[in-house]
């Protein structure tokens, strides 16, 4: 893995990751958004033939991160799991099962509709806004109104940001980014399949996009 990028924020050291994650070392937290575990299984229900290895590799990608960075506590910033449970949820549940001891907590998405009893069966503390510090998370930050931990610095996910650059050849690519604003910080999609809306960075904000599996700062 490419070394992380150090981002300092109110006192408080995040490592950004290439593959798509955050790093709070004060907390010795890992902070991920829209994993959409289960989401590939839903395609091929459907008849579209999306192969389980995407899934899989997902999967083998935040296990490679829990080992780098050693966490105390995996933190979800919405949208774990696509919908209701398929196959594919079976193979996250033997997932746990190797990091008994990881405290996972969920900040419930749009698309995390599973029973409660599932979560609670697999030691998933779930949430619909959560706070350590003067840190806060929410899943949709258009949630968040100006009453809402008005102190607080949020984090959140839900839009799967994207940012345009120009390659050598003047062609316009696109890719996942983190997009820092002075209230908020909107964490990439860590699924890779899923979209790109594409974000317009404004006075004071910094984006900063992953390209072949690095760090570029860009705004």
């Amino acid at each position: 893995m490419r070394a992380p990028y150090l981002y300092q924020l109110q006192q408080q050291r995040y490592w950004l990751s290439p593959e798509r994650m955050v790093f709070w070392e004060e907390e010795k937290a890992l902070i991920v958004s829209d994993l959409h575990f289960g989401k590939t299984g839903h395609f091929r229900k459907s008849g579209i033939p999306v192969p389980q290895s995407v899934y899989k590799e997902d999967l083998q990608r935040l296990v490679s991160q829990l080992q780098y960075f050693q966490p105390r506590q995996l933190i979800v910033v919405g949208d774990m799991f696509h919908s209701h449970a398929n196959k594919e949820l079976e193979l996250f549940k033997k997932w746990r099962h190797d990091f008994p001891h990881l405290v996972i907590r969920l900040v419930k998405g749009n698309h995390d509709i599973l029973q409660d009893k599932w979560y609670e069966e697999l030691q998933i503390e779930t949430t619909e806004q959560l706070s350590i510090k003067e840190i806060s998370f929410t899943h949709d930050i258009t949630d968040v109104d100006d009453n809402t931990a008005p102190d607080h610095y949020f984090f959140s996910g839900h839009i799967h940001p994207g940012v345009h650059m120009r390659g050598a050849g003047k062609q316009s690519l696109h890719f996942p980014c983190f997009y820092f604003s002075p209230a908020f910080c909107v964490l990439p999609a860590f699924s890779r399949f899923t979209g790109l809306a594409t974000v317009r960075p404004g006075a004071g904000d910094e984006v900063f996009a992953i390209v072949n599996h690095s760090i570029i700062p860009c705004c």
